[in-house]
């Protein structure tokens, strides 16, 4: 043995954690005099295989294992080394082995410093296990030599090449990987023998125990190469593969770092600014929690949702959805009310000064201000204001507010056909708000304002839900109590909030939402309530809008009723509103200009000023000719006179023309008409002959303008009537009423526009049915002057009184 190994192998070597074999010195280490059949020791090893050409330490324990190694180093003689199938087996005989080993030298032994004992073993041929011979003192068994088959001289120049890729691969894994120690890479740079370098590396590197055996079987040099070359690509391939993922976590790691010290950073500097970190925000946010007065369960879910804000990342995207959801809660008004001014004598002062008439609408607010007082708390009153636009419905709830003291808050409903714009949208999308309600009560910041629901009766459905469905929990006082919004996930109290509806045609409004409101209707404003609401509020708004003084302008009360009658044609004001501030920009005009003018406005300034007049003022025709009958209609601006004419021609084959652009409700009216005439033909004095020789034609003037409704059922009969038997129709009378086959006369509404029209046009008697007197005696005794009122249950009431027996020209 070359005395060399002795300073080779130091002792800190040897006490190294990393146990690594070194290639042999001896380059005709594999020149050894044994033959096949020989009888040779053999050393179990547990988890090692030892290849020619590398010398391996191994630690030694067992006893027979220690006593072959020493008579072998005593002797110098050579062993068989042989790795165990299963490394847990105590005392393996031939069977328990695998069948290809290495023939091996005892190099040294070395008594460690832990009385453990390390052997440095070197390869020098394999062998093939043959029978065992004997199992004491130690296992000894044939051994069948396997020579290795170089390649040919043809091949030289691919096993070169293969050589040089094993080397720059194994070179390459060893400086990454990072387990095996630097001096692998250095002997494995300068390891010129091809066949130790293969060897070498197949003993070094981390592949399992079959693997380094299934290397050993193989013969043939150039194909253990290219074995073992495909193993090193991959483990190449899984070593990168580590890699990458190590760097990706690393990448990771870095990056929470950074993150950590910029926010470090941040928070220095804000506090360096006076500004607020995460953590004063959330003081901040319970300090506010403790002085809310809501219930314990909304209490719980606030904590809850506090405790997942200090959780998140404030570079989250969750955090700022998070940290709205927070400050949404608390800026909410729970439980917290404004006072309600309990005198009666200033509420109703404060709705007289805002708006003139309308009484049914004050005395059921100071209805509800009165029992609230007494009683001290009550659910809100839901009302729906119903009428023709421009009277006022709106505007009274921001006089009602005032009147209770209370905030106000308005949402117009027009248009909106998605449920979440009431019941808000969950907080899983992206730009969740609140619905439209819980908004406006965090707006008022408080849970009893006056909520103004504009223009229900135009709330549509489509594929998003049907918002009316939603308002049903909202107007509901049973329910709203506990109101629940999606994006606040938490009950909320609103029976406290006075909810005022306001609609114009109630026919769109689903039955089931109709039926949780109260129903009040705000009807057209007479000529005179008109002239009132004129000279009391729109004079002095336009006055103040234009920049003029009261010196400036003066509108009397002839004035402002000439403008209602030629320039608007309306239920409401707002029309008379524009068309005043129309005069005040024109009056404007002059006094900038310092342009002379009459400050008492006349007629014809009023002309010159407007234009022409619009409309001409419907009055009564008279009654000099048979057949016309004056009735009374109701339109989406008021009351209206309407002419109903009719007339007879002779015809072989008679029949019934209906003109004026009736509805189908009308034209059964006509029709009913004519049939009681000719059932009633005899009483009414009238030759059954004359319905088999006359056609008649009924014709109701202005026909561009569509008409229909039952109303003029006992008109049309008494201008049949008139026209068959030639009978006046007595002066100044107008009629309204619905007819049946059986000549009853049936009630229809809008009374009080229609008398309000009878009156305009100088009418002064005027036919009802008897039903209708109710309405009648719910309008103020000033508008009824001048007019009488005839109630009737039958049609030959009507045409008794309304024809005389006077005939005509």
């Amino acid at each position: 043995m070359d005395k060399s190994f002795d300073s080779f192998f130091s002792e800190e070597m040897v006490n190294s954690p990393e146990v690594f074999p070194i290639i042999s010195l001896d380059e005709r280490s594999s020149e050894i005099n044994i033959s096949s059949g020989d009888v040779l020791p053999i050393l179990p090893l547990r988890n090692m295989v030892i290849y020619p050409g590398v010398l391996l330490p191994v630690s030694v324990a067992r006893t027979k294992s220690l006593k072959l190694i020493r008579q072998a180093h005593e002797n110098e003689t050579l062993i068989g080394v042989c790795t165990q199938i299963d490394r847990k087996t105590e005392d393996p005989g031939v069977d328990q082995l695998y069948p290809m080993g290495t023939v091996a030298q005892v190099v040294r032994i070395l008594e460690m410093p832990d009385n453990s004992t390390t052997v440095i073993l070197e390869g020098k041929k394999r062998f093939r296990l043959g029978e065992q011979v004997a199992l004491k003192p130690y296992l000894k068994a044939k051994v069948f030599i396997s020579e290795d088959t170089m390649p040919e001289d043809n091949n030289e120049s691919v096993f070169q090449a293969l050589v040089s890729s094993i080397k720059d691969l194994a070179t390459s894994i060893i400086n990454n990987s990072g387990v095996l120690p630097p001096e692998t890479s250095f002997a494995v740079r300068n390891i010129e023998n091809p066949v130790f370098l293969i060897n070498y590396v197949c003993v070094n590197f981390g592949f399992n125990v079959k693997e380094k055996i299934r290397l050993l079987e193989i013969d043939d040099i150039l194909e253990r190469g290219y074995q073992l070359l495909e193993l090193l690509n991959k483990e190449s391939q899984l070593l990168e593969l580590k890699l990458s993922i190590q760097n990706k976590a690393k990448e990771g790691i870095d990056q929470q770092q950074r993150e950590y010290f910029l926010q470090q950073q941040m928070k220095t500097i804000q506090n360096e600014l006076g500004g607020t970190s995460p953590e004063q925000d959330v003081a901040e946010f319970r300090q506010k929690s403790d002085e809310k007065k809501w219930t314990e369960a909304t209490a719980k879910v606030f904590d809850k949702e506090l405790k997942k804000l200090e959780r998140t990342s404030q570079h989250s995207p969750d955090y700022s959805t998070q940290l709205n959801y927070i400050e949404t809660m608390l800026d909410l008004p729970w439980n917290e009310f404004t006072e309600d001014n309990f005198n009666l004598k200033n509420a109703k002062k404060v709705l007289d000064t805002d708006h003139f008439g309308l009484d049914i609408v004050k005395d059921r607010i100071i209805e509800h201000l009165a029992v609230l007082k007494l009683k001290g708390d009550m659910k809100a009153p839901i009302i729906c204001l119903y009428g023709p636009p421009g009277v006022g419905k709106t505007s009274l709830g921001r006089s009602i507010a005032r009147a209770l003291n209370r905030k106000y808050v308005r949402i117009s409903l027009g248009g909106l056909h998605d449920e979440a714009e009431i019941r808000g949208h969950r907080r899983t999308y992206i730009g969740a708000l609140p619905g439209r309600i819980m908004q406006n009560i965090q707006k008022a910041e408080s849970a009893n304002p006056v909520f103004v629901l504009d223009e229900i009766d135009k709330v549509t459905a489509d594929y998003k839900g049907d918002p009316s469905s939603a308002l049903l929990e909202v107007l509901d006082p049973e329910q709203n109590m506990a109101f629940h919004d999606n994006y606040l996930d938490v009950d909320f109290d609103l029976s406290k909030v006075m909810f005022i509806a306001t609609a114009n045609d109630l026919n769109s409004i689903p039955r089931p939402l109709l039926d949780r409101m109260e129903l009040i209707e705000v009807s057209g404003y007479t000529q005179e309530e008109k002239i009132e609401i004129a000279r009391k509020h729109l004079v002095a708004k336009e006055l103040e809008n234009h920049g003029l003084k009261s010196e400036n302008v003066v509108l009397s009360k002839p004035v402002l009723q000439f403008i209602i009658e030629s320039y608007t044609r309306e239920s409401g004001v707002r029309e008379l509103d524009r068309q005043i501030a129309s005069l005040m920009r024109k009056i404007a005009k002059l006094v900038a200009t310092d342009v002379e003018y009459n400050a008492e406005v006349s007629l014809d300034d009023v002309k010159k000023y407007l234009g022409v007049p619009r409309y001409t003022r419907d009055k009564y025709q008279g009654n000099d000719y048979a057949g016309v009958v004056t009735g009374l209609a109701w339109t989406q601006v008021g009351g209206e006179i309407l002419f109903v004419e009719s007339s007879l021609s002779r015809s072989k084959s008679p029949r019934l023309t209906l003109t004026g652009n009736l509805g189908d409700v009308m034209k059964e009216s006509a029709m009913l008409a004519l049939e009681y005439i000719k059932s009633h033909a005899e009483k009414l004095g009238i030759d059954p002959l004359m319905f088999d020789e006359w056609n008649v034609h009924i014709h109701v003037p202005e026909g561009a303008i569509p008409k229909d409704g039952p109303s003029a059922g006992v008109t049309m009969v008494t201008a049949l009537a008139s026209a068959f038997t030639k009978r006046k129709v007595r002066k100044n009378l107008a009629m309204t009423g619905e007819i049946t086959l059986r000549g009853k006369v049936l009630p229809v509404g809008g009374i009080k526009e229609k008398i309000l029209a009878a009156k305009r046009a100088g009418i002064t008697d005027i036919i009802l049915c008897e039903d209708n007197r109710k309405d009648v005696d719910e309008i103020k005794s000033s508008y009824l002057k001048g007019l009488k009122f005839h109630y009737v249950m039958d049609i030959m009431e009507v045409i008794d009184f309304a024809l005389l027996k006077e005939m005509v020209k």
